[in-house]
């Protein structure tokens, strides 16, 4: 990485390497929020399914 940041500097492209750097940062940004999601959506697939199995150990409509 080191060397290829020297390379960048010598030519001038500072600019090239910012718009790198932010969008590696903002690509990992977007990865973990995307496996965030996916997580949340597994836990709330696994609650809607006890409360699936609860309603029909319980009896649904039974008051």
């Amino acid at each position: 990485m080191d060397a290829i940041t020297t390379s960048i500097l010598e030519r001038g492209d500072l600019a090239h390497l910012a718009l790198f750097l932010w969008a590696s940062g903002a690509s990992t940004l977007l990865l973990l929020a995307f496996r965030e999601v996916a997580a949340a959506q597994r836990r709330f697939d696994a609650f809607v399914r006890e409360l699936a199995r609860f309603n029909a150990r319980h009896g649904e409509g039974e008051l």
